[in-house]
């Protein structure tokens, strides 16, 4: 099995996509921003293939173009039974929308000492945007942690309309 990547532009910064070869195309492994938390880095091994993660990067310009609200790829990050069912429910949380950590928790049937270990399943969300884990915010309406940083966060919510632009 192969791993390919390629970096594409964003109004976030650059994005790194990383994916695996399969027989029906490439699958998404990673969405991930330079210094992010968990971020991959490129390595000798793996094959830099732009072609491969066309679909993606039409997709991921779609919606900073706000055309696109749901992404339609092939993904596969794998993680622990945990951060999986963590990961589905981000899925769950429409486009223009935001939910907090306490709320997921509930929808999920976690108790309330469950919402750290939530929170870091979240964190460890390794496909930023794609899976909308910037969706998730404080109960008191504060941008909690982001491995692509809060202040991304701030800017992809402002972008879908849930978060008004601050001025400073």
């Amino acid at each position: 099995m192969t791993t390919v990547h390629t970096s594409v532009p964003s109004p976030v910064g650059e994005l790194l996509l990383v994916g695996r070869d399969a027989a029906g195309g490439t699958v998404l492994t990673s969405v991930s921003t330079p210094g992010a938390k968990n971020a991959p880095v490129p390595q000798a091994s793996w094959r830099r293939a732009p072609a491969a993660f066309a679909a993606a990067a039409e997709q991921l310009e779609a919606y900073f173009a706000g055309e696109r609200t749901v992404f339609d790829l092939a993904f596969d990050a794998p993680g622990s039974d945990f951060q999986v069912r963590a990961w589905r429910a981000l899925e769950e949380i429409p486009y223009g929308t935001t939910t907090t950590y306490g709320a997921l928790a509930t929808r999920l049937g976690l108790p309330r000492e469950r919402v750290q270990a939530l929170g870091g399943a979240i964190g460890a969300n390794p496909l930023l945007i794609v899976r909308p884990c910037h969706r998730v915010i404080g109960a008191d309406g504060t941008m909690r942690g982001y491995a692509g940083g809060v202040e991304r966060k701030h800017r992809l919510l402002v972008h879908e309309g849930a978060l008004q632009p601050t001025l400073v």
